[in-house]
């Protein structure tokens, strides 16, 4: 699972959002470094939608444009908790052979 789908996922996870919330709760959950467009986003939404893990909530006109609201799905949710459980893994798991080879952990390189 890509950075950009993990993000979207958790974006989701809280609440149904459209495609601009969408974008502004990922750039809050990366710390902006990850900056969607909404080509990309789009395009990943509607994969997800394919997957089964979201699924288009409802649909409202804001000032004369059409927003459409995403939501997570149980499946989704169940993908996210376990790419959740799996990255916290890996992390742990590098952090212990830092650690062994004396390399601090915490932003340094």
């Amino acid at each position: 699972m890509s950075e950009q789908v993990f993000l979207i996922l958790t974006a989701l996870a809280d609440e149904p959002k459209h495609g601009y919330g969408i974008v502004q709760a990922v750039e809050k959950l990366s710390e902006n470094r990850v900056r969607l467009r909404v080509g990309t986003l789009y395009g990943v939404l509607d994969r997800l939608v394919a997957d089964g893990w979201a699924e288009r909530d409802r649909e409202e006109v804001h000032q004369g444009r059409l927003r459409r609201y995403y939501r997570l799905t149980d499946l989704g949710g169940r993908t996210l908790a376990e790419q959740s459980r799996r990255l916290a893994a890996n992390a742990a798991a590098a952090e212990s052979v830092l650690r062994a080879r004396g390399w601090a952990l915490g932003g340094g390189a």
